[in-house]
Formats: structure tokens, sequence, C-alpha cells
């Protein structure tokens, strides 16, 4: 693993155009595998778990052309390729491959360390019932899960227990594949979600209910090729907000989603930052660098993260980075995730005062006079962010050790934090992409 050394304490200014959602960017990908339509993508980002899977259809014989300095990916899942090729390990995204193989070939397996960021625990138990649901047989055998798909799928309708992404991503790319018109209620609308959504529209599929809790999807229609360009990945433009606020500088983040901040602002707000839009472009305009006490006096303000159209669960480590370095108190709320705020004990090192309440609520006492640390991230992305905006954020020499995982989901991070007035610095040894 790989560690980031930070000398902070420095404004960041400057002009930022943040990369694609790897939220968005892989359920796509994972999507073309349905298509023998030749597809191009635009503005994908070089990251770990985008060059597994573009292996990954290597080793099934698609035609793969990727230039990562413009971003543009070519892709042609022809009629031949080989349907013995092993799904990824390592990443969760994985099953999110098992559809498509199922359309393809009818069979598909999914070996146990199909995992991502160690947020608790993860099942797949809904991904099961969804395959099943659709006609599939599921069976285990030494530590794989192998599903095999019946040669005729019929269009369902089927109610999430909750508001699950990929199970919502992949009842989608199932239903694509049963004759008739499927129906999802509960379903999640993340911006991810309805990413794909535009995505699989541009191939001629027929969606309605879009961003919306209720789905439905007209399956057996022949694809066609099409071309996609990614938005911005609105996690990277309200992380790159709150490093203006929280280093004192003046960025300048491109945003072509300002439609999905409204929520986040009033976030941003809690925490006396002011942002705006406009023309394209989002900035800091002012910032109090204290707590807004809320009109009930007697209770903590609070940020409550939970299925869009909540605040979603992988800013909240983003929001807590940012009250580590406001004066006042914050109350987090993590309603997705059980375990996911361990990490608050890094914090400590700091100097950060915190008190986790339980598996699920965490309190900081902000303070603006912290100190630099060596601190390790755990296995999560956004907490490896946020580790690295408190270093960014005090004065002195910081190391965040085990930061690896920010490759997974932002290319050129550090680059980009450099090219701001940031003095960051990659030392170790990269993880193998």
């Amino acid at each position: 693993m790989s560690n980031i050394i930070v000398e902070g304490g420095r404004p960041l200014n400057g002009q930022i155009s943040p990369s694609a959602n790897k939220n968005a960017v892989l359920p796509v990908l994972c999507a073309t595998l349905l298509s023998e339509a030749p597809v191009t993508l635009r503005n994908v980002p070089d990251i770990t778990d985008v060059r597994a899977i573009l292996n990954f259809f290597r080793a099934l014989g698609s035609a793969v052309s990727a230039d990562f300095e413009t971003g543009d990916v070519q892709l042609h899942h022809g009629p031949g390729i080989n349907p013995n090729a092993v799904l990824p390990v390592g990443m969760r995204s994985s099953v999110m491959l098992i559809p498509p193989m199922l359309h393809r070939f009818g069979r598909a397996v999914l070996e146990t360390d199909a995992k991502g960021c160690t947020l608790g625990s993860r099942e797949i138990d809904p991904h099961i019932e969804l395959f099943k649901a659709f006609g599939a047989t599921v069976s285990g055998a030494s530590g794989n899960v192998v599903i095999e798909a019946p040669r005729e799928a019929q269009a369902i309708s089927h109610w999430l227990d909750y508001a699950s992404v990929t199970t919502t991503e992949n009842f989608i790319m199932c239903a694509l594949s049963a004759q008739g018109r499927s129906r999802l209620v509960n379903a999640a609308c993340e911006p991810h979600v309805q990413e794909l959504c535009t995505f699989l529209s541009a191939l001629g599929v027929t969606l309605t209910g879009t961003g919306t809790s209720t789905l439905t999807v007209d399956g057996g229609i022949p694809l066609t090729p099409a071309t996609h360009s990614f938005e911005e990945d609105f996690h990277e433009v309200a992380t790159f907000l709150a490093l203006s606020a929280m280093t004192g500088g003046d960025m300048r983040i491109r945003n072509g989603v300002p439609h999905h901040f409204p929520l986040l602002d009033r976030t941003f707000a809690k925490f006396g930052v002011t942002v705006e839009h406009a023309d394209g472009w989002s900035r800091v305009s002012a910032r109090t660098q204290e707590i807004q006490r809320p009109f009930t006096a007697h209770m903590l303000p609070k940020v409550e993260a939970a299925p869009w159209p909540y605040v979603p669960a992988d800013l909240l480590p983003i929001f807590i980075a940012l009250g580590a370095c406001t004066s006042g108190s914050m109350l987090y709320w993590n309603k997705v995730y059980e375990g996911a705020l361990g990490w608050s004990s890094e914090l400590a090192k700091f100097g950060v005062q915190t008190v986790l309440c339980d598996p699920h609520r965490l309190i900081t006492l902000g303070s603006l006079t912290l100190s630099p640390a060596e601190v390790e991230s755990p296995y999560i992305i956004r907490v490896a962010i946020a580790l690295l905006m408190v270093a960014c954020a005090v004065p002195g020499r910081s190391t965040i050790l085990n930061a690896d995982p920010i490759r997974r989901a932002h290319p050129r991070f550090a680059e980009n934090l450099r090219a701001l007035g940031a003095d960051v610095e990659w030392v170790g040894t990269r993880q193998s992409d």
C-alpha cells in the first residue's frame, strides 16, 4: 500500500475539473456487455476498478480501446467472446457483471472476494433474491456462488427491502434480458443510477421513473450503438468545495450537475459555508468557521446520511472532515452502514475531539487549533480522502498511511491538489492496477 505525505496549512486556490463518478462509470461499463453493438464512453477516469473491468473484457475477447489521457474508451463485445473469463475479485462492482454474463452466456460465477470498502456487513442476499425472481438458479460450492439463467426470462414486478443502489442497477440489467415490462418498487434513485438509465436510453432502452423510487424497464429490445459522456462526480465537487473552505482558499470547480446540490448546499451552510453555482462552476463564496446553531437551540445540529435524496453516506466523511476543522459541535448519523465511523480514532491523532455514540452516530467538537499527525486509513475511499483533507488544513507535516483506496475513485487526486497549491506526495509501493 502507498502513503501520502502532506505539508498542510496552505490555502488551495485555482480552477479544477473533477473526474467522473466511479459509481456511475462502473455500472455503465458492466452494462455495455449486454450489447453486441459498439459503444464509446467519454470522460472515463483512470482508476483501478475501471482498469480491472477493462482487463476482464479483454480476457473475454472483447475489443477494448482505452486512452486515459483523453478519457475515451471504445468497447465492442462481439458474438464470439469467451464465456470462461473469471470475474474480477476484490471489488464490489463485480456483482454487476452477473446480469450481462447471464444474458450472454446463461451462467456466472461470483467469488466470495467480491467486496468493496470495509463499511460493515454488505450482504448479497438482495441480489440473489433478484436473480431468483427472474428465474435463475443459485448454488454455492467451494466459496463460489454459481448463478444460471433460464433460456428465456420473463418480466417481473419486484419490491426491494431497501433502496439498494447496486441491486437497482442489477434489476435494470436483468430486466433488459427479460421479455416484457418489469417494474421495481423502492428503487434507488441516486445520481449514478440516473446516469445508468440515461446511458441505457441512448442504447434504445425504454425506461420510466428515472430519478424516482419506482422504475419500469422494457426488456427484449435490441440495443443500438451509442456514445455517452460521463458527468462530473458530485462527490468530488463537494470534496473540493469542502477543501476550499477548510484551507481558506478560493477554488472554482467545474460542475455540470448543480441540480444535485440544493440539499448539499444547505448542509454546507450548517458549517458556515456559503456555496454558489454559476455558469457551470461552483465555489465557496463565504465562510464563518463556526457551526451554525439550529433554531431549536437545545438540539445539536446534525447531518443525516441515507439513500438519495438524503445526504449521501459517501459524503459523510467529507462533512466530518469539514466539521473537525470548524468551531462547534455537529452530530453525524450514518443510516446506511454500521461500523463506518470507527475511523474517528484517527481524527483524535490530529487533536479532533469526537464522541462515537454508537455504530451509526458520531459527534465532532470541532477545533481551529489542530496538530499534524501520522494517521492510518481503513479501506474506505472517502475516509482516506477525509483524512487527507484534514491534513491539508492543518499546518505542518502529516502522513496518511494506506491511502491507496483514493485511487479506486479519483485519478490524479494528489496531482490535482498540487495544481491548487497543496504540498502532497505519494510514497511507497503503488497498489497494482
